[in-house]
């Protein structure tokens, strides 16, 4: 009787329990709640994450450091973009309070998903209310841990 091993392969659709962490600490646990479901390929994890997990096999558990940048690429400037502070009360909640720091989920353009944006800073002057948000990663341009526990393979 011959046993076969299912391993990570691109497309698999996994089980698993993770953890990212940067220099300041965890950015996403999911071992103390309920186990992640995705499908490599789809975007939800980055490319060179995705590309640890491949040939890991179910019950495998395994820890890799991740040098800064490769995780989620550099830190652009680009993605630092100002918003009207209306703009924020018309796609978020009208009676939100914002404070450095908060993240701020928005629909994406066709309506098929979200992104994500952090508070920088606020700003009032004669072009009004606006808010600084930065649309980078939260791991942008820093090492990565990434911990993860191979629950189940399809």
């Amino acid at each position: 009787m011959t046993s076969t091993t299912t391993c990570v392969q691109p497309g698999s659709f996994l089980t698993l329990h993770y953890r990212m962490a940067g220099p300041l600490g965890d950015v996403i646990n999911t071992f103390d709640d309920k186990a992640a479901t995705l499908t490599l390929g789809t975007g939800e994890l980055s490319p060179a994450v995705e590309a640890r997990l491949l040939g890991l096999t179910e019950g495998s558990r395994a820890t890799f450091e991740l040098a800064s940048g490769a995780a989620f690429g550099e830190r652009n400037p680009d993605m630092l973009q100002w918003l009207a502070r209306q703009v924020l009360i018309d796609m978020g909640e009208a009676d939100a309070q914002y404070e450095v720091g908060d993240v701020v989920q928005f629909v994406a353009p066709d309506g098929q998903g979200q992104f994500a944006g952090s508070v920088q800073q606020f700003r009032s002057d004669d072009k009004g209310a606006a808010v600084l948000l930065d649309f980078n990663h939260p791991l942008a341009g820093q090492p990565v841990t990434f911990e993860v526990h191979v629950i189940g393979i399809l």
